[in-house]
Formats: C-alpha cells, structure tokens, sequence
C-alpha cells in the first residue's frame, strides 16, 4: 500500500533529493529487493518514480535506471490509492476511483492484459472488471489478485500451484473472478504470498489457496490447494483488518 510517510529523508533513495522536494511529497512507496525504487505522489496529485527500474518497474517508457525523478503522466491526476509490489518485479496500483493499473515483468501474464510482453508504463487493466470498483491489491511473486467493493476477488498471472485459484495450473492471462468456496462470500480483506494467496471474508473466516509445500497455508497438510480453503484450524475465531494499518500483512505468517 501507498503509505503517508512521517520523514521519507530517513530512506537513502531520497538522499540526493532536497529539502523543498521532500516537503511536496505526499505519498511514498519504495520497494525492490534493497528499497532501491520508489513511487511517490506530491500534494497536487503529480507521480514520480525512481531508483534501479529492474524490468521496467518504475513504469517511466523505458528500463534505464534513474537517480532523478521521472514523471508518470498517465498516472498524474489519478490519486493513487494503493500499490503492490511482486519481486518479478511488477507493480498493481489502484486509484481512488477503483481504476487496476500495471506495469513491469509480464513472463507469466502478471500485468494481466492476456500477453508475455513487459510492461513500460502504467496500463489499465479493464478487462473482466470493468464497472468494477477495486480497493485492495495485491502481489505474489508472478501473480496478481484484486479485491473489489461488493467483495469479488480476481486473479491473474502465474499459477504452477494453483496460486490464482482457478482449480488448474495453467497460468492465467487475464482477470477471473475466484469463486468455488468464495461464490457466495464477501471479501474483505486479501494478500499473496510468494505462490500463494488468502482472502478474509466478513464474518472473519479466512481462505487460503496455493503453494503448500511446507505447510503454510495452514491446512494441517503439505499438498498444494488448487482452489480456495477455509482454515479450520482458525474455527470460531475473528479474523480482521488492524485499524492502525492500512494493508493486511497475514501473509507475514501464512504464506511466505
């Protein structure tokens, strides 16, 4: 997620920049495996990105590096709402109007615009979710997952352990809706591990699907799970979204 940041001069790829810069900037979110990239909203809506452009990831046309600040026109205006970062590296981003864009690598059909080919600006992702409103992505390592406002889940991208839910392990080009056990919930919360992904439905319940090998997703088994799961081991406990914090991170625990 995009994040209001007390002091963003704390991170080292904000060193070269100046003390009039830093006070513009509204929203910040640096990524990459040594928080070598950044994206960041000024107080007039304006997005700018920087750092190493690993894939093309910082969606500035190209996949040069940049230590200077390139301007991301078709996100300008837009107000970013949230963000997430897989370690292809591929960015999801959603605006406050519930507008999906993607950008970066796209060898798995991650950017969800049914092709291979990289991604060097930002470009909508329209298909399948069109009138559509989505307020949470979300990031695996190749795949995507969205979650819109009447509590639908879409995946898309790379799914060698079922980590988009379909029920297969045919990598996924475009948006689908996740439904088996999810078809008659509502989500409300949704994160991705590596290979794999979880939803939290409103009564607290939470599914798990995907990459099992050592057990993480909680289903008392180390078989991989093709479609979605309740984890039965959490009966009769409320799962729910931190207040304090504006992404869930239970990935940190089930997932990874």
């Amino acid at each position: 997620m995009l994040k209001r940041m007390l002091d963003v001069g704390k991170w080292p790829i904000f060193a070269l920049r100046s003390q009039e810069e830093l006070k513009l900037i509204r929203q910040a979110c640096v990524f990459g495996s040594a928080g070598n990239e950044v994206l960041y909203a000024t107080e007039n809506d304006e997005v700018f990105a920087l750092g190493t452009n690993c894939s093309g990831c910082l969606g500035i046309g190209d996949t040069q590096s940049s230590i200077e600040p390139r301007r991301l026109d078709i996100l300008c205006g837009k107000k970013i709402a949230c963000l997430s970062y897989g370690s292809g590296p591929h960015v999801v981003a959603a605006t406050t109007e519930g507008e999906v864009y993607t950008w970066g690598h796209n060898a798995y059909s991650q950017l969800g615009n049914g092709t291979t080919n990289h991604g060097l600006v930002p470009c909508q992702v329209s298909t399948n979710l069109v009138n559509k409103k989505v307020i949470e992505v979300a990031c695996g390592s190749h795949h995507s997952m969205v979650l819109t406002s009447d509590g639908e889940v879409y995946t898309w991208g790379y799914n060698n352990s079922g980590q988009v839910g379909s029920g297969s392990t045919a990598n996924q080009p475009i948006p689908r809706r996740v439904t088996s056990c999810l078809q008659n919930k509502i989500a409300v919360n949704i994160a991705c591990g590596q290979m794999c992904s979880m939803a939290v439905v409103e009564n607290g319940e939470v599914y798990v699907w995907g990459y099992n090998g050592n057990g993480q997703l909680g289903l008392g088994n180390s078989g991989n799970q093709p479609t979605p799961c309740r984890i039965a081991a959490l009966q009769g406990i409320r799962v729910q979204q931190n207040p304090r914090d504006c992404c869930m991170s239970l990935c940190s625990y089930f997932c990874c």
